[in-house]
């Protein structure tokens, strides 16, 4: 068939054409999916705020704002652009660092420029008695590997075989946004398992976000959809020893996706256990 268009025996239709396009942009080697930390919250056994900054961040506290008032239950905070450090006279709280998305992408130059890695860093947390409390790993997918309302149809149709007991859908992420750090919208939205347990799954339609924030065309935009990892406290903590176990963002995050989660298309006379992959799921 291939052969037949090229030779122009068969006319090139902009349905075909649509779909050679998006089989391209699936097979372009040039990293269709992207892995980043976006969301990083550890509290430290510790009230001194400048061993916090100064020897495991690696920044300078002289050079931060501080505020006389925190948030979850802290007295005060010292910022650096979107790089927060909590602090409390209580010592069980001791000190709490906080990088939501912008400023994770913030604490990435600061340890390019110390010739660290994340790796280094979070390994550094945990020599010095950081207790993980929170930390979500988001794939971005760049040519819509992932179709939200797809996924959405095959939880209703039980075509998704998961540990979890529950999903939840949007049209747009209004309904939810009050406890999401971006509040713009986040076009379709799913979440596979409970918003309150340790680990669950949040995927959205970046390219309605960044429409929203930033007036980029949803056609434009780099990221097409993103699924988030998000995990707290203990699940978090043996997330983090994997990463520093393989050093293999990747692995740590498709081997939760597969412990947790498969879609597959409905086979009559075959066992719900026995469906085969759905091709768009196994690809991602």
């Amino acid at each position: 068939y291939v052969s037949r268009l090229e030779s122009g025996k068969v006319a090139l239709t902009e349905e075909i054409k649509g779909k050679f396009t998006d089989a391209l942009d699936k097979l372009n080697p040039d990293n269709p999916l992207e892995m980043v930390l976006d969301y990083v919250r550890i509290r430290f056994p510790t009230q001194d705020v400048k061993h916090v900054v100064e020897d495991i961040l690696k920044l300078r506290l002289d050079v931060m704002i501080h505020e006389d008032f925190g948030f979850y239950s802290y007295a005060e905070h010292y910022v650096l652009g979107d790089v927060f450090v909590l602090t409390s006279p209580d010592k069980e709280k001791g000190t709490l660092l906080e990088l939501k998305g912008k400023g994770c992408r913030q604490m990435e130059s600061y340890l390019l420029a110390q010739h660290r890695s994340w790796y280094d860093f979070l390994m550094d947390a945990l020599m010095e008695g950081g207790v993980m409390k929170r930390l979500d790993l988001a794939i971005n997918d760049h040519t819509g590997m992932l179709d939200i309302p797809e996924l959405t149809e095959k939880c209703r149709n039980e075509e998704c075989v998961s540990v979890f007991r529950s999903f939840k859908s949007y049209a747009s992420g209004e309904l939810v946004k009050h406890e999401e750090q971006d509040k713009a919208g986040m076009g379709y939205t799913l979440y596979i398992g409970s918003l309150k347990s340790e680990v669950y799954f949040c995927v959205y339609e970046k390219s309605y976000e960044q429409y929203i924030k930033l007036g980029i065309p949803i056609e434009e935009a780099p990221i097409k959809n993103r699924f988030e990892i998000r995990l707290k406290n203990e699940r978090a903590y043996y997330a983090v020893r994997d990463l520093l176990t393989y050093y293999d963002a990747e692995r740590t995050a498709f081997s939760i996706i597969n412990r947790y989660v498969r879609f597959v298309d409905k086979e009559a006379d075959k066992k719900r256990s026995d469906w085969k992959l759905s091709v768009r799921w196994a690809w991602f």
